[in-house]
């Protein structure tokens, strides 16, 4: 043909059984799960998310055969018990239920599930318990039981006299039990325990209240221990925990940040000092016996430890808050000192990082930098912040360098703000902004105000297949198409004086509203009425 050549070739069909497929898939498939931390049997070689001594498969009533590393499939079931192996042939799935039910073994997590749920809203509602669990834990406990039973255990009240979230945390992140409120959301001195058994001599109960009270107890010590350290004095000892290698310790940070802070305060107009104390205190309660033994609780009990020490509330909270957003859709901080403390603290993160060159790669992103900079972004919108990043970036850049650290990335300013650009891609997806719109805002942005780029791709999304949206778009292609097409570059301003027709004044007299409109101080301009005035010039 013109185009060149091209080639055809006939097939025949080829008949492959689904026997022989699933031979070639399945050990490819369980070769493919990959586990966070894996385990191996005996001395062999094999690596699996638990210990793998056999591979039960049946197709069609038969045994399928095949191979995975030192493994053979079988057809024979193994299950132990109370330390007693049982093995039995298996023909079908209907013998397979019948035997998991026959040894009291749940096969359907889902009905696992049901189980542990009826019990628990049966207990909460017969006490007066909020029907309230935590659904990542529930999941996971569903996963870890095949016979599930609910117990319900109690620890010492005087417990409760500690924060509650380290109870929570005892609980829920240590132990794998479920905390329980009464109807009015207090946390009270019973929770539940899904255990793998019946516990008819209540060994297991007394059990895991003996391991929760024995934790509970040196919990409390800790606290009592660390929260009477002041704060102030903890700072010089952040010189011995290093944030990293690189680009030095947390005492560093501390001290970087407490400047960026004290720059931020004097453009969102907070108080300086108090701003400037925040700062140098965010990090303290990581010298704590406390967040050593919870490290989850990092910035929680650095706002316990502040308001014991009677600092002022909204230094306490800022203290806890400035990590916040941990995702893209969770709580961010609202008060003025969190949210300034947590934006200078994400930006020198990020600086430092691009700074030495350890940026994230499309696979890669070992110091959640993608994460911090969402949550940046989310607090400037959703706080509606209009603020000198780059400035900050910049004096980021040279309070590094005051530091001593080596910078091996010069383009760092430019490569900050081109991450955090890309990154307003998922906050837009979010929003349901049409694809176009962010691609188009996107990739005009040259700015570091990401509020009004995300006010505009609001307002475009709005008006987009309206009057109003239509008619600027209309006005601006045919402004655009006049321009490209005149030969010399056009300078200067038009002459009033050379007009000849009315329509000309008009247009003349609207193209200079709109250019004064589009003069006023960003964070007073209206861009609703902006592009309203826009449509109007069709």
């Amino acid at each position: 043909t013109e185009k060149g050549e091209f080639y055809f070739i006939k097939t025949a069909e080829k008949n492959i059984l689904v026997k022989d497929l699933l031979t070639s898939i399945l050990p490819k498939a369980i070769s493919s799960i990959s586990w966070k931390k894996s385990m191996k049997w005996s001395s062999k070689n094999l690596m699996w998310g638990r210990p793998l001594r056999s591979i039960f498969s049946i197709f069609n009533g038969k045994k399928l055969t095949f191979k995975y590393q030192h493994l053979e499939s079988t057809d024979n079931i193994i299950i132990e018990q109370d330390l007693i192996t049982k093995s039995k042939k298996i023909k079908n799935f209907k013998e397979y239920f019948l035997l998991l039910k026959s040894n009291k073994i749940v096969i359907d997590q889902n009905e696992r599930q049901k189980i542990i749920l009826k019990k628990f809203n049966s207990v909460s509602k017969s006490k007066n318990y909020k029907e309230q669990y935590n659904q990542r834990l529930l999941e996971e406990v569903v996963n870890i039981v095949e016979d599930p039973n609910v117990l319900l255990v109690d620890f010492d009240k005087e417990y409760l006299k500690i924060p509650e979230e380290i109870i929570i945390s005892t609980l829920e992140k240590h132990q794998r039990y479920f905390p329980i409120f009464d109807n009015r959301e207090r946390l009270t001195n019973y929770f539940f325990v899904v255990s793998n058994k019946k516990d008819e001599k209540k060994l297991i109960t007394e059990g895991n209240k003996r391991v929760v009270d024995a934790r509970l107890s040196d919990a409390k010590f800790f606290w009592e221990k660390d929260r009477s350290k002041n704060l102030i004095k903890q700072i010089a000892n952040l010189k011995t925990i290093t944030f990293y290698e690189k680009i030095g310790t947390i005492y560093d940070k501390t001290q970087r940040i407490r400047n960026l802070a004290s720059l931020l305060s004097d453009e969102l107009n907070i108080n300086k000092e108090k701003v400037q104390v925040a700062a140098s205190i965010s990090k303290s309660d990581l010298c704590s016996d406390l967040v050593g033994e919870y490290p989850e609780l990092q910035g929680v009990m650095g706002k316990y430890f502040a308001l014991a020490q009677g600092f002022e509330d909204d230094v306490a909270n800022s203290i806890s808050e400035h990590y916040l957003p941990i995702g893209l859709t969770s709580a961010i901080p609202k008060k003025p000192f969190s949210y300034s403390i947590a934006i200078v603290d994400k930006i020198d993160s990020l600086v430092g990082f691009f700074l030495i060159n350890e940026k994230p790669t499309s696979s890669k992103d070992p110091f959640a930098l993608r994460r911090s900079a969402i949550g940046l972004l989310r607090i400037i919108i959703e706080n509606k912040l209009s603020i000198r990043l780059r400035d900050l970036i910049n004096y980021a850049i040279r309070l590094y360098e005051e530091q001593g650290v080596e910078v091996k990335n010069e383009n760092t300013e430019t490569e900050v703000l081109d991450f955090l650009k890309e990154r307003m891609r998922n906050i837009l997806k979010l929003k349901n902004i049409k694809i176009d719109i962010i691609e188009a805002s996107i990739s005009s942005h040259n700015g570091d105000n990401f509020l009004d780029l995300y006010k505009k791709n609001i307002l475009m999304n709005k008006y987009i297949n309206k009057d109003v949206g239509i008619n600027a778009i209309s006005s601006y292609k045919r402004a655009s198409n006049i321009t490209d097409k005149v030969e010399k570059k056009i300078t200067g301003r038009p002459d009033a004086v050379l007009f000849r027709t009315e329509e000309e004044k008009i247009l003349f007299e609207k193209i200079n509203e709109i250019r004064k409109a589009f003069t006023v101080k960003e964070s007073n301009k209206d861009y609703e009425n902006l592009l309203i005035r826009l449509s109007e010039t069709k």
